[in-house]
């Protein structure tokens, strides 16, 4: 005799922050209204921004409104959205990322098995003024997207990406939620609070897994103030000091494992094909690109060690102040 299982229950949560992507946000939440798989709840969490929280309250409907109730911040608005939830599953969007019609069945389709703690999928690049000659696919996680080097089929992977993914709410409550020091805020580009909770999750439940499935798929709108060097370069620094505060909460080995084979493969191939078809075919654009490479290396490399000082020069002076407040023992 069949035992009938229950298929998982899914809130999707979507954190805006401008009233410059309302004609975005109104696509994203079309496109979970359009899921072939339904969700329980949409949950659009608005992030200390009045003006935007009242305009949709007066323009949108069937979806959640809540303010953020945290620290301003995605980390603060996704943690907000995961406190209203009352589903097994929360599944995270960007207010510019619009998803694919199967995008909820294929990622909870993963969630059959219970040592599954995490799914996310692949995120392509929509660019508003068309992909720089200089911008290889390599470099797409700049831009919060999925880059060349990533599994083509369902792979078990570290982390996930931030404008596609999902949790076992249980599991987002055992870790206590995403890092309120990690993560973007406004338009400063830090990030690594999706690395980090997956990092944190795993520790908790050894044996368990987090997996990558390129078949959900959303498409991720890239602003043309994006698709320049000026970013490229900022965005790269601002990794950099994001990876070194995560490794001081979760240790460098766990926290760069994944870089380490990224930098070791995939970027020296790149390099390679750049300055290959520059030399075959006289394409500027090769020569570009593998310059692109080195210098977002550089880049991410020299924001890391920043980081690591300012981590360093942290501790020593709460090791100070700690040190000068403490009571003087009286000496007999």
């Amino acid at each position: 005799m069949s035992t009938f299982v229950e298929s998982p229950t899914v809130t999707v949560v979507i954190c805006a922050y401008t009233q410059e992507r309302w004609s975005l946000l109104l696509n994203v939440i079309q496109s979970v209204h359009a899921q072939t798989f339904t969700p329980q709840e949409v949950v659009v969490v608005v992030d200390h921004n009045e003006g935007l929280y009242k305009r949709l309250i007066e323009n949108v409907r069937d979806v959640t409104l809540v303010e953020n109730t945290g620290p301003q911040g995605l980390s603060g608005a996704r943690n907000t959205g995961v406190s209203l939830a009352d589903s097994d599953v929360v599944a995270f969007l960007d207010d510019d990322a619009e998803a694919a019609p199967d995008w909820l069945e294929r990622l909870m389709a993963l969630y059959d098995d219970p040592d599954v703690l995490a799914v996310g999928g692949r995120v392509e690049p929509v660019w508003e003024k068309g992909r720089p000659g200089y911008f290889g696919e390599e470099l797409d996680w700049i831009v919060g997207c999925s880059h060349r080097g990533m599994p083509r089929v369902a792979s078990e992977v570290r982390n996930v990406i931030g404008a596609n993914m999902s949790f076992r709410l249980d599991v987002l409550r055992q870790v206590g939620g995403f890092n309120l020091t990690l993560g973007r805020q406004g338009t400063r580009p830090l990030g690594c609070e999706e690395t980090e909770i997956c990092i944190r999750s795993r520790i908790g439940s050894p044996g368990s897994r987090i997996v990558y499935e390129p078949a959900a798929l959303v498409h991720h709108h890239v602003p043309a103030s994006r698709a320049t060097l000026r970013y490229m370069l900022a965005r790269s620094w601002s990794e950099g000091i994001s990876k070194a505060q995560v490794s001081q909460v979760v240790g460098h080995k766990r926290a760069l494992g994944a870089e380490r084979r990224y930098v070791r493969s995939v970027l020296p191939r790149a390099v390679f094909s750049g300055i290959q078809d520059w030399s075959r075919d006289g394409n500027v654009y090769g020569l570009g690109r593998a310059g692109a490479v080195i210098a977002v290396l550089a880049f991410t490399a020299a924001g890391y060690f920043r980081g690591r000082r300012l981590a360093h020069l942290s501790a020593r002076l709460q090791s100070s102040t700690a040190l000068v407040g403490a009571p003087w023992r009286e000496v007999q």
